[in-house]
């Protein structure tokens, strides 16, 4: 193979496609381009461009390459076994249903948070904790989190309840939409998020208090266990009253000052 054949071999290996693989390296998805499918010619052939040595350097530090392959004095592409990437399932790995046949919502409080990160597969665990039906969710698989912390205040209060839909492919992810996001390192958290998987393979999390407490930052799709988007939340926070009298006094003056104006013109 040539070392256009042998980069794509490397971007294949790692489920990337050229511009995600641009990305991780720090180059230009056009450099990445020009590389494997070439440059197009005034006679309509493309002509490849050949790597310098920083693009290669990148590749071999980004992706752990063996430099003998790269160079075709040997077959083993990494320096090492690669690591094993968690793909997500796309499916809930247990849920509850009623007698009726149809889903339950499972509820998890504070208290189970904890458990829920090594028990969310298991069906013992997950029948252990409460459960019920609300017949206006319905096509797909809901679960009810309580609020910790104060990270998305504004919008969130810590103890609030709120209701997640189960998000079956990570592509469905929108930008600026509030989801639960269940991973191995951070556990269960509640934030908005920004979808950047497709171009690096990573989501980026944000808080809606910006009390300078509560910084924005990544997290690795391998990571990811489950996510749930937000639909519908329950809160203990009251709006504070309206002063209807207040409303009305402003607008009976409004009405005054209309009035004078009228006859002042007449």
């Amino acid at each position: 193979m040539g070392i256009a054949e042998k980069i794509t071999s490397i971007r294949d290996t790692f489920h990337l496609n050229n511009f995600s693989f641009s990305k991780r390296i720090g180059v230009t998805g056009t450099t990445i381009d020009s590389i494997i499918n070439g440059r197009p010619q005034k006679d309509g052939t493309r002509k490849r461009t050949k790597p310098g040595y920083d693009v290669l350097k990148a590749i071999i530090d980004e992706f752990d390459i063996n430099p003998e392959y790269l160079f075709g004095k040997s077959d083993l592409m990494l320096k090492t076994a690669p690591p094993k990437i968690q793909t997500y399932s796309g499916v809930p790995q247990v849920i509850s249903v009623n007698s009726s046949g149809n889903e339950n919502v499972i509820y998890v409080p504070i208290q189970a948070r904890a458990g829920y990160l090594s028990g969310y597969g298991d069906t013992n665990y997950i029948e252990q904790l409460p459960s019920f039906n609300m017949p206006h969710l319905n096509n797909g698989t809901f679960r009810c989190f309580e609020v910790q912390g104060n990270s998305m205040v504004r919008t969130f209060f810590d103890g609030d309840l709120v209701f997640g839909k189960f998000i079956e492919n990570l592509s469905e992810i929108k930008d600026g939409r509030v989801y639960i996001i269940v991973s191995k390192n951070d556990g269960i958290v509640l934030k908005r998020v920004i979808n950047r998987i497709e171009e690096r393979g990573k989501l980026i999390l944000k808080s809606d208090n910006k009390d300078g407490n509560y910084p924005t930052y990544t997290i690795n799709v391998e990571e990811i266990m489950e996510v749930w988007y937000v639909t519908m939340f329950a809160s203990k926070q009251m709006p504070e009253p309206v002063d209807v009298y207040d409303r009305l006094h402003d607008l009976e003056s409004k009405i005054v000052e209309l009035q004078e104006q009228i006859n002042h013109n007449n």
